[in-house]
């Protein structure tokens, strides 16, 4: 009676799946790694960057600059040198990038706690 009790356990015992096999082919592993690292969704934020990027520093150097330009009265800030002792120190457009990455940067930030705001992450 043991033995038939054992075998019927062994009957009912299930069986372990098999593992699960990836899928085969180019086109396949191609969709995989497509939905694994969300390539799309990188792609539309790098291109979306590229964008704001070019939309930011037209607003700095169109808009922003022609203001600090009538606050400081005949100076051209993105011309703005520097002669000691004969070298030529350009902080015109060192002054330009870093009012531009400072309004990116602003810009980036309140893009990120909107999203976290509306839960977008």
């Amino acid at each position: 009676m043991i033995k038939e009790l054992t075998r019927i356990r062994e009957l009912l015992t299930p069986k372990p799946t098999p593992p699960s096999t990836p899928p085969k082919g180019v086109w396949n592993e191609f969709k995989d790694f497509l939905s694994k690292y969300k390539v799309m969704g990188l792609a539309v934020a790098f291109i979306m960057g590229v964008y704001l990027g070019g939309l930011v520093q037209s607003l700095v150097k169109d808009l922003l600059l022609p203001v600090i330009g009538l606050a400081m009265q005949d100076v051209d800030l993105a011309s703005l040198q520097y002669n000691v002792e004969g070298q030529i120190f350009g902080i015109g457009n060192f002054l330009v990038a870093l009012i531009t990455f400072i309004i990116v940067a602003f810009v980036i930030f309140i893009l990120v706690k909107v999203t976290k705001r509306w839960e977008l992450q």
